[in-house]
């Protein structure tokens, strides 16, 4: 498993939900992306060892995700005028894309 081939598609496939979910603040987004991904990377490493290695379960995974969800730094999003409700929607569809795009790379 190359990890950091997993990370690039992670990467590609947040980026398309921000362009998607955050339109005219997809800079702002994608900087949250990136700072969310730098500040998880080794426990998402670790994690996906464990699910590849199976020490885990897929729905073990999205729980240690979901623990995480709190990292993606939300406030210049909050303060440019994106609602509370669409950022938390955001964050529970980038947690699905993680656990989405994992699976299939491992599971395949």
């Amino acid at each position: 498993m190359d990890f950091e081939e997993i990370l690039k598609e992670l990467r590609a496939s947040l980026s398309n939900l921000v362009n998607d979910q955050l339109g005219e603040f997809k800079n702002e987004g994608q900087k949250m992306v990136d700072d969310f991904l730098n500040d998880s990377k080794e426990k998402l490493k670790k994690w996906t060892n464990l699910l590849a290695n199976e020490a885990l379960d897929i729905e073990d995974y999205e729980w240690l995700l979901k623990s995480q969800k709190d990292l993606f730094a939300i406030n210049t999003l909050y303060n440019a005028g994106v609602s509370k409700v669409k950022l938390d929607r955001f964050k529970n569809k980038a947690i699905n894309t993680i656990v989405n795009v994992v699976a299939k790379i491992i599971f395949i």
